[in-house]
């Protein structure tokens, strides 16, 4: 870096801060009309028109001013009543806060926990923001890997604690997975949480893709599990659910007595999600369950579309998810996932992200989001099986 750059007086998180080996990808792709999108986490659904007319009510009845910082109180407690639904036990409404999107959750969640000098364990592969979150944030990664198997993914507790060292002080935990769709068990969870009470340790549990579960029914959750009111904070978002991606509202769940630190950390990051938006969300909580199930619903034909297309090939390592709405593979004989990525691009017309992008243990892999509609996922799988030959 050149002596006297505007880049070398910046600081160091800002510019280590990593590209999106994901976007990347998009970039490599963009202006490709025939190319079927394959490569981000959302689906193909616009947002549904009760979600959208209550925006519209709210900003016909002029709620466009400044609002609470944690959230409006409708919206609190419409959270607390879907968690309660969903989880089968009372929930408070105070211990909700409203934020502008998961991804703002996140890194709130970094900002109350870890700083310089810090580390953040993070089993991988991992969604790239959650890792360069922490980094800016000031603190240092320190990746799990998982490993792959013919019968799924799995995590190796030991490995994770053994990563942990003194100057850890967070495990991050996304479960289901992205991108892996690895899901941890009830002794798994019993054990992280276990762990990070006799250290002292945070826990962040990412529940973002909590609906998406194939066996059936709520997968294993912190929230039944953890203490409630000690070191756990959940990070999620209306993103997934309720094809929400593009309005950037999400919550953060965490112990009330938190609640001045978030609203000054809120105040000083967005001063607060506009209130049009949160009355969507309220609608899409209360309203929007027969919607979640019909997005579960498809996503479920969509795995089983790609995972009939891939399992079994000889080129191909591959396992269907047990959740989120991502599968990922491997061809033999290709290491380079970038690569094959952008080749993929070019010569059959699929956009895919590549497992790079999402940490060690992602190397030589491709993410495909199958949360698409059947006739695009169909295309592209007889597009790559063509490719594959």
């Amino acid at each position: 870096m050149a002596e006297g750059s505007l880049l070398g007086a910046l600081r160091d998180e800002a510019v280590r801060a990593p590209n999106s080996g994901i976007y990347d990808v998009i970039a490599h792709g963009r202006g490709r009309d025939d190319v079927v999108r394959l490569w981000v986490g959302e689906g193909d659904t616009p947002t549904p028109d009760f979600i959208v007319e209550a925006a519209e009510r709210s900003m016909r009845a002029g709620e466009t001013f400044y609002t609470q910082q944690l959230g409006i109180p409708e919206l609190r407690e419409a959270l607390a009543r879907y968690h309660t639904r969903l989880h089968g036990r009372s929930f408070a409404a105070d211990r909700f806060f409203v934020t502008a999107s998961g991804m703002h959750a996140i890194e709130l969640a970094m900002r109350m926990t870890a700083g310089a000098g810090d580390e953040v364990v993070v089993p991988t592969p991992a969604w790239p923001n959650i890792l360069a979150a922490a980094g800016i944030a000031g603190a240092t990664v320190v990746p799990v890997p998982m490993s792959y198997a013919p019968d799924g993914w799995r995590l190796d507790l030991d490995r994770v604690f053994d990563a942990v060292g003194p100057r850890t002080r967070v495990i991050y935990v996304n479960t289901p997975a992205n991108p892996t769709g690895w899901t941890a068990t009830a002794d798994e969870i019993d054990a992280i949480v276990a762990f990070c009470e006799k250290h002292g340790l945070w826990l962040v549990s990412d529940e973002v893709y909590t609906r998406f579960y194939y066996p059936g029914g709520v997968p294993p959750s912190f929230y039944d599990r953890a203490d409630l009111e000690g070191r756990v904070l959940f990070v999620n978002t209306f993103s997934k659910n309720w094809a929400m991606t593009g309005w950037r509202v999400g919550w953060l769940s965490a112990p009330p007595e938190l609640a001045q630190i978030l609203e000054n950390l809120i105040q000083y990051s967005t001063t607060g999600v506009a209130v049009f938006m949160q009355r969507a969300a309220i609608a899409a909580l209360d309203d929007g369950e027969a919607f979640v199930a019909e997005q579960v619903r498809r996503a479920a034909e969509g795995r089983r579309i790609v995972n009939e297309a891939l399992a079994g090939r000889n080129r191909v390592r591959t396992v269907a998810p047990d959740g989120a709405f991502y599968q990922v593979f491997a061809v033999e004989g290709i290491d380079d996932d970038y690569a094959l990525a952008r080749r993929l691009v070019d010569e059959a017309g699929v956009g895919m992200a590549p497992g790079s992008a999402f940490g060690p243990g992602g190397e030589g892999f491709l993410r495909i989001c199958f949360a698409r509609s059947a006739n695009d996922l169909n295309e592209a799988m007889a597009r790559l099986t063509r490719w594959l030959g």
